[in-house]
């Protein structure tokens, strides 16, 4: 909601996540497919200060309490082949926009995924094991409350596979 309430989808009621609260700038559908397919695969970074500028505005509530603002890694090879981590690029734009300090490096991905499944199921499998806190950030971030900036959640099962490590 526009107030920024605790609305629950039945799903996170029957089961929960483990991250707390989650919140998006708008809602993935044809009004905003271009937009987001542009910045994430057609090389737009040059979206991502307002994305993130937008991202900071929707999630005030969550920055202003936070310690850490971290973004979902890419692998390394996904990373080489697409030049740039969009999550990171969002992140460092909420995070500026905020004024909370970033660690963009905080998380690693450690195996390279296959592009997720269309279920929930599918998608929790694919991420399960595959995150971990870098071994040098793992006192950056020890008992910190940390905002995890991704450029599109769907199921939710990235945030919940980097929510566990960072718990």
């Amino acid at each position: 909601p526009a107030d920024g309430g605790n609305l629950l989808c039945a799903g996170c009621i029957a089961e929960p996540p483990r991250f707390r609260k989650a919140r998006a700038v708008f809602a993935y559908d044809d009004g905003s497919r271009g937009a987001v397919l542009a910045f994430k695969h057609g090389d737009r970074t040059d979206a991502a200060p307002a994305f993130g500028a937008w991202m900071a505005r929707a999630g005030a509530a969550l920055l202003a309490d936070a310690d850490l603002v971290v973004p979902v890694p890419l692998h390394r090879v996904r990373l080489f082949r697409r030049r740039y981590n969009q999550a990171a690029l969002l992140a460092h734009a909420a995070a500026r926009a905020s004024g909370r300090p970033i660690s963009a490096d905080a998380l690693e991905r450690t195996r390279n995924t296959p592009q997720q499944g269309a279920t929930r199921v599918a998608r929790l499998a694919s991420v399960r094991g595959v995150f971990r806190v870098r071994p040098s950030r793992v006192q950056l971030v020890r008992g910190k409350r940390v905002v995890l900036i991704d450029d599109v959640l769907t199921t939710g099962a990235t945030a919940e596979a980097c929510a566990s490590v960072l718990l």
